[in-house]
């Protein structure tokens, strides 16, 4: 039984992405890398378009899986303003519920 061979393909990225521009088929630059089939290519480049339109539309990507314990915290700042944000509006909902019952 063989040992798995792995590639970092994601380094292998801008390479691919010139020999594709060249006019060379996904099938072609598998073989010339030594893939298990096309379908490594297919997925890198399915992979990469739907980080590009999550760029596009401005949601910025996180990794995935737990954080590390010596993790840098997010903009402290920024969340907490829009938790304030949110309590005050939390709040003046709750105050015109309670104006509209009668209660006060």
């Amino acid at each position: 039984m063989n040992k798995r061979n792995y590639t970092h393909i994601q380094e292998l990225l801008p390479r691919i992405k010139a020999m594709l521009a060249e006019g060379k088929t996904q099938r072609e630059v598998a073989e010339y890398y030594g893939f298990k089939d096309k379908y490594v290519v297919k997925q890198l480049l399915t992979r990469e378009r739907r980080k590009e339109r999550k760029l596009e539309a401005g949601i910025i990507p996180r990794s995935k899986g737990r954080p590390r314990k010596n993790a840098v915290p997010r903009d402290i700042i920024a969340e907490q303003a829009y938790e304030i944000q949110r309590l005050k509006m939390e709040n003046e909902l709750l105050r015109d519920f309670l104006q509209s019952t009668g209660r006060k």
